[in-house]
């Protein structure tokens, strides 16, 4: 089979992306999605995506993570598949897109930025001094100190496997606030390693961050492994947030043709 793919990443979350619209790639197994994804013998990604017809809305996103898995929502990668449409004139300077979460709006702005309007958040569970949540993904939130030198690979993991979420599998973050900036690493499962960044776990790291007694502004300056990114919301109270956005950059990286 004869694949045409773009890559894309979103401050280093990093996707192939297809053009499904006529359902020319949607035989790919499992093995030959992981195979696309792994760094040393295919292109290398932290997910795939195609993007598909979908009556009523400008396409539909399907996502797999890097073991071949569908996925639930990702952030960077709603991001990454807005400017890709972009860049096969499906939308222009706005989009409305379904995915597997639902529905969701995007706006790419004159300074590069893609703006994506996440769900909202109606439950947060305290589990000890930790959160869990669901942003699209479920997720797991905790405060350490040190963060740069913090062992995400290794402490991720242990929650990541821990019984309750062996299963199915969550996402793991870690946070710190240092001179106004939440500070985020995150383990991600599908992935099963830290990544440079997950959107929606930025967006569950700053509503946990809002929390607190510490106040941020109209929108929280979040600084991932792969670079900065904003997240804007209305906080109604502490279990319930509407209006949430997830802001940055996201870049198209290089196009070719594979055969497998």
């Amino acid at each position: 089979m004869e694949i045409n793919f773009t890559k894309y990443q979103g401050t280093g979350n990093d996707f192939i992306l297809l053009d499904n619209r006529e359902l020319k790639y949607s035989a790919l197994t499992k093995s030959q999605i992981e195979f696309l994804c792994n760094r040393r013998f295919g292109i290398g990604a932290d997910g795939l995506m195609l993007i598909e017809k979908m009556d009523g809305f400008d396409f539909k996103m399907v996502y797999y993570n890097l073991d071949g898995n569908v996925s639930s929502m990702c952030g960077n990668g709603g991001r990454c598949i807005t400017k890709f449409a972009k860049q096969l004139g499906i939308v222009d300077g706005k989009a409305m897109f379904f995915a597997i979460d639902g529905a969701h709006e995007a706006i790419i702005n004159d300074n590069g930025y893609v703006e994506l309007k996440m769900n909202n958040i109606i439950k947060i569970e305290r589990l000890g001094n930790d959160f869990i949540l669901n942003t699209g993904s479920p997720h797991y939130v905790q405060y350490v100190h040190d963060l740069n030198n913090y062992n995400v690979y290794l402490e991720g993991k242990k929650i990541r496997n821990s019984k309750p979420f062996a299963e199915t599998g969550i996402n793991v973050n870690f946070i710190e606030i240092i001179n106004d900036v939440l500070y985020v690493r995150t383990y991600e499962r599908g992935v099963e390693d830290e990544t440079y960044s997950c959107g929606t776990g930025v967006v569950a790291s700053a509503i946990v961050a809002s929390m607190g007694q510490f106040v941020f502004g109209a929108e929280i300056n979040v600084s991932t492994k792969g670079g900065s990114l904003k997240v804007s919301f209305d906080k109604i109270n502490n279990q319930n947030f509407e209006n949430i956005w997830l802001k940055g950059h996201a870049n198209k990286v290089f196009e070719g043709v594979v055969f497998i």
